[in-house]
């Protein structure tokens, strides 16, 4: 049987483009299902799923949009009712990849839907927004951006040649096996990762998998650990090694891997097992606008590169007091199956023995804080190892295994 791709456009200024994507992506075996999430104008082409039921399944009826019809008003009722609909067909085995067409206001709207898909679930924007900064059209979910280079406006042989892509894109991931590909009947653990804790992380992954685990793992730079803890909330992942947490550090400090204000919360509200390590949150991430050139800010700060354009300053020890205290605070959440692990010997290659950002003393300090800040729900084992010790990680990965075990068994 074909598979289906549901198509987001704008059939009153869209259609004849979408006619002709249309019409590659049934040339390439699959069946197109047009979604019009237009407004005011009238389509132009057929819709499969019509304006007026995505605007009632969005909550407010088409006439009642078009009564004051602008953009703020009417694109969020259209993407409500856009992904409820495609959300159904998914559950339904009745679509198989999603692909929209758009400048900045289709962009908007079709990424909006697509952010509210599952993961894993084929996601395409054809955009002319596509070659600037796309984070807020992806966000954190697993979108591909394709450029078009030429406004979508009109065919000529370039903008065929884009969609003909296009349609051949979708329709492949949408045949992909997935049962074959995806299919597991491990537990999955979702881990945060850094740079300065990477051979740490590979020895996580090894000894995990090696105790029947799979591990999903997460480069903790603010997108990086909310989309692990939004894959927590679908039910993804079974126990939680959050070996990261810069992402606190540099929310607090408004630098690069800021993780927002849910960041450490989440694990804590599903009451999943959870083992927890402060790495690489002795530093901050910081963007800067010319190479090698630190704030003035910073420039009373430990500090080392971590690439001409990155600076990473250590935090002094006051800062990291309340780092801790937030670090306390978002894990109030957390009523058990919780183990922090503190590495007395540095929080990151940075702060080991040899490393740029080597600070005992404000170690002692910080972790002081960190034991004061968290909730009595919260195991503390302290171990004289640094943080990427092959031991120290192996022990961490046993208290999950042990967490997740215990918790089987009530």
């Amino acid at each position: 049987m074909a598979k289906s791709v549901v198509v987001l456009s704008t059939l009153d200024t869209k259609g004849r483009e979408t006619a002709f994507l249309k019409e590659q992506i049934e040339h390439d075996g699959c069946r197109a299902i047009l979604c019009d999430i237009g407004v005011v104008g009238s389509p132009t082409i057929k819709a499969d799923i019509t304006r007026e039921q995505l605007a009632e399944a969005g909550g407010t009826p088409l006439a009642e949009l078009l009564k004051d019809a602008t953009r703020e008003k009417a694109a969020p009722v259209m993407v409500k009712g856009a992904a409820k609909l495609i959300g159904e067909m998914i559950k339904q085995g009745e679509a198989h990849a999603v692909i929209g067409l758009g400048g900045t206001q289709g962009t908007s709207s079709a990424t909006g839907v697509m952010r509210q898909l599952p993961y894993g679930f084929p996601k395409l924007m054809v955009s002319t927004c596509a070659a600037g900064d796309t984070s807020a059209f992806v966000g954190i979910k697993d979108i591909m951006m394709m450029f078009s280079v030429s406004d979508i406006l009109g065919l000529n042989p370039f903008m065929r040649k884009v969609l003909a892509n296009a349609a051949g894109a979708a329709c492949g991931m949408a045949n992909i096996d997935e049962e074959k590909v995806a299919a597991s009947n491990k537990p999955l653990i979702g881990m945060s990762n850094l740079g300065v804790l990477t051979k740490g992380a590979e020895v996580a992954v090894e000894y995990l998998e090696s105790k029947g685990y799979e591990v999903i793992m997460f480069h903790a730079v603010g997108a990086g650990g909310r989309a692990m803890e939004q894959m927590m909330r679908e039910g993804l992942i079974t126990g939680v090694f959050d070996y990261a947490m810069g992402e606190i550090s540099d929310e607090l400090h408004h630098a690069l891997r800021a993780g927002g204000p849910e960041r450490l919360t989440v694990a804590g509200k599903l009451g999943l097992p959870q083992v927890l390590v402060p790495g690489g949150s002795e530093h901050i991430g910081l963007f800067l606008a010319e190479e090698h050139v630190l704030p003035e800010k910073y420039k009373n700060h430990m500090n080392t590169f971590h690439s001409p354009i990155i600076a990473a300053p250590r935090l002094n020890p006051d800062e990291l007091v309340e780092v801790a205290k937030e670090i306390g605070k978002r894990l109030q959440y957390t009523k058990g199956d919780a183990v922090m692990m503190l590495p007395l010997r540095g929080t990151s290659r940075y702060g080991v023995e040899g490393g740029p950002l080597r600070n005992p003393e404000s170690d002692k300090t910080y972790y002081a804080a960190i034991k004061a800040s968290l909730p009595k729900t919260i195991e503390v084992v302290e171990k004289d190892l640094g943080p990427e010790d092959p031991a120290f990680v192996k022990e961490c990965c046993d208290r999950l295994i042990g967490l997740i075990e215990a918790k089987k068994k009530k």
